[in-house]
């Protein structure tokens, strides 16, 4: 719990902090391989996943579920179809489909790397990091999957070393906003806020952030007592109903262990924290 306006990062429980990080985007969704299609509603429609909004991503799971369907060996269906079961909170479906992906497809890279997702998703962390690590080749290395390997590795305690896989993956992937959010992430994981802040400032800068990265700077703003600060970044330049949503969201997520009420309280005192 947060007990005062200058708060001690080491006091937070690791518990209640990756409770945090995962709820908040700590995952390797989004950045452990290439993009595969637009994970769109439809064909004719261009906008990713990563943009749609509940309802959106309800219809595209209910579009790639028909699919899957007729072509359940279809492996860019099976990966879309994956791809939004995670996002819809349906992670034992989505690993299960992609079981049946990989039996068919066993040394492709793109799948591998979406099976590891799915692992991850179901709580496998340790086969999924061994499922990334072998879609990875040093010949030809992705960033997207040195960051999920990172994601796995602060999952399971090992920050530091996931650290050096996130420094990697920027320099083959120079402010690339995912890693860098996962950066920021992994430092709220040790209870550094200060440091998570820093990282997430960069990441939010970069051309290609989405809501993600925005909700996560929210979060750790808010974690440090500055409640006022956190509601403004995490509604942005959104329509009033998305903004309400990524509040609420913020709402849900500091609500753990009555952390909501305390920042409210301590919103109203002066803070030390400087940038």
């Amino acid at each position: 719990m947060i007990g005062s306006s200058t708060q001690n990062p080491a006091r937070y429980n690791r518990g209640f902090l990756t409770a945090v990080c995962l709820l908040a985007g700590l995952t390797i969704a989004g950045c452990a391989s290439k993009r595969i299609t637009t994970g769109s509603i439809s064909r004719s429609s261009t906008k990713p996943l990563a943009a749609m909004t509940v309802p959106e991503l309800n219809q595209s799971r209910d579009y790639w579920a028909k699919a899957y369907r007729k072509s359940p060996k279809d492996k860019t269906i099976g990966m879309n179809f994956a791809q939004v079961l995670r996002m819809t909170g349906r992670n034992e479906q989505a690993l299960a489909v992609m079981q049946q992906i990989v039996i068919a497809n066993p040394d492709d890279r793109s799948v591998l790397s979406a099976y590891g997702k799915a692992l991850a998703g179901a709580g496998n962390l340790k086969k999924a990091l061994t499922v990334i690590q072998r879609a990875y080749t040093p010949d030809d290395p992705d960033w997207r999957l040195l960051s999920a390997q990172g994601a796995i590795l602060d999952q399971l305690g090992e920050s530091k070393q996931a650290r050096i896989l996130y420094r990697k993956a920027l320099d083959l992937a120079p402010s690339e906003p995912a890693v860098l959010s996962n950066l920021g992430m992994s430092y709220l994981l040790t209870g550094d806020l200060r440091t998570a802040e820093i990282h997430l400032r960069d990441a939010i800068r970069a051309p290609r952030a989405n809501s993600r990265v925005r909700q996560n700077l929210a979060l750790v703003i808010g974690l440090q007592g500055r409640f006022g600060e956190a509601e403004k970044i995490a509604a942005g330049e959104l329509p009033p109903a998305q903004a309400q949503a990524n509040i609420d969201y913020l709402r849900k997520i500091l609500s753990e262990q009555n952390a909501w009420s305390q920042l409210k309280d301590k919103s109203k005192k002066p803070t030390k924290f400087t940038n």
